[in-house]
């Protein structure tokens, strides 16, 4: 007897659904108290650092979930095949969103890695240097990164330097310090090679005048690399006009990607500057041999794009499906409104207005100030920092570790015994609390954490700290 083997069905047709619509179908989404019910949060959390990590929607935790099923049921078929048109599409929506071209924009994991990118594919010459902020982030793996290569005769014979300033300090003094950096250099006869900026500093959380330095930049004849971190969902941003030499920023902080997931731009004038990603992957170009020793095959199919943007469609096997929730994201956002507005106007207008808010509510609690500067622009985004009660003599000896450890103590006291987190940095000698705005919080919650402030500072002063 034969048996007839049962043929194997075909592959179900890509769905031709709008793929959106459920999030389409939604209804708008008031900030505050509303908004808060679209995220994950238990009862009695009050996130108030998203400024670190970031998070998401319900809407959008479902998305990201489907996509992480579908790479399980046919791995092969959803990442040869359907990744890349996801990813294409993810990148059209994001190069729409900031005004750019979407040949320009590739989509990778978090900020670090774009500027390791550029520091790592650049060709430095003898007599270059690299210019970088003294409040650039947390002055650790970025700084890091450019002083290690330019700190080793192996790597790259670049030198670094700093533009030295202590906040509060005017955009127009910023400007200037940068400029006489430059100049200073010219007159040693090296080269000012390359700057890199934020956007909005970290720590402290200011916004920084990054349209004037990315102009000075150009004028000078700089690459300009702008460590854009805290930018695009945050603060309007049109790339087109910027038009910086690369600038990378986290979708996962902002916009409500989910982790982790960065937009990598770099103008196509620069992109054969930038011949690796990190790692170096399949998409790798080597330079011609003329013997056709450096011919290689690349195991995924082919792709439709540029050279440079195939090079970033697969940078080694990771979970990406942060990068295809970038459509629905955006999408998400256009459901919510603030009074009458809609969309990103009204996300943009309620996290300045409610950092404004935050910081007066906590400085006038504490008998502090806020970190600003005469025109007001430092506060001119979604941070505002306050300044705590505390005497840097008194309290920490004028030292600057036991200082960083009194910050340490109060970081993980408020994790443990108030169930919330709040950023703290130590600036000229004073400690400091960056408070971070999201359409997830009111007034109330600012309020509630001015109270926490007054009592963790008591408890400094007491010298609790030193017990554990």
């Amino acid at each position: 007897m034969v048996v007839k083997e049962t043929p194997m069905p075909l592959r179900p047709s890509k769905q031709v659904q709008d793929p959106l619509e459920d999030i389409r179908q939604l209804d708008n989404i008031e900030c505050g108290v509303a908004a808060r019910k679209a995220f994950a949060f238990p009862d009695g959390y009050r996130n108030l650092n998203h400024g670190s990590f970031g998070t998401y929607p319900a809407a959008i935790r479902s998305k990201f979930h489907r996509f992480a099923d579908l790479s399980e049921e046919r791995p092969d078929a959803f990442i040869r095949y359907d990744y890349p048109r996801l990813l294409d599409e993810s990148r059209e929506a994001i190069a729409d969103f900031v005004h750019a071209p979407v040949d320009a924009c590739v989509l990778i994991s978090n900020a670090t890695t774009g500027i390791n990118i550029v520091l790592r594919n650049l060709v430095f010459k003898p007599g270059d240097v690299i210019i970088y902020f003294a409040t650039i982030y947390g002055m650790l793996p970025r700084r890091r990164t450019h002083e290690t290569l330019a700190d080793s005769n192996k790597t790259t014979p670049a030198e670094s330097r700093q533009v030295e300033y202590i906040y509060p300090i005017s955009d127009n003094a910023l400007c200037s310090a940068f400029e006489d950096v430059i100049e200073d250099i010219k007159a040693q006869g090296k080269n000012p090679r390359l700057a890199i900026y934020d956007t909005i500093a970290s720590l402290p959380g200011v916004r920084m005048p990054f349209e004037r330095i990315t102009a000075l930049c150009k004028q000078h004849g700089i690459f300009s690399l702008v460590d854009a971190a805290h930018s695009v969902g945050g603060i309007p941003i049109d790339l087109g006009k910027l038009d910086p030499d690369a600038y990378v920023t986290n979708l996962h902080k902002w916009l409500f990607v989910p982790r982790g997931c960065a937009l990598f731009y770099v103008p196509v004038r620069n992109q054969h500057l930038m011949r690796s990603t990190l790692p170096t992957s399949h998409g790798f170009v080597p330079r011609p041999t003329g013997d056709g020793s450096a011919a290689q095959i690349n195991p995924l199919p082919p792709g439709k794009n540029t050279a440079y943007i195939e090079n970033y469609k697969f940078a080694g096997t990771l979970d990406n499906s942060p990068y295809l929730c970038v459509p629905a994201a955006i999408e998400w956002r256009k459901k919510l409104t603030w009074e009458g507005k809609q969309g990103e106007d009204a996300i943009y207008g309620y996290l300045e207005n409610l950092a404004q808010k935050a910081g007066k509510i906590v400085s006038t609690k504490l008998g502090t100030e806020i970190l600003n500067n005469d025109d007001g622009t430092l506060t001119k985004c979604f941070f505002n920092n306050v300044r705590l009660p505390l005497d840097y003599q008194q309290d920490a000896g004028g030292d600057f570790a036991t200082a960083v450890t009194i910050a340490q103590w109060m970081s993980r006291v408020l994790v443990e015994e108030y169930d919330t987190f709040m950023a703290f940095l130590v600036h000229d000698d004073t400690w400091w609390v960056r408070l971070s705005a999201q359409i997830y919080l009111v007034e109330a919650d600012f309020e509630w954490s001015a109270d926490i402030l007054e009592q963790l500072c008591a408890r400094v002063k007491k010298g609790e700290w030193k017990k554990t």
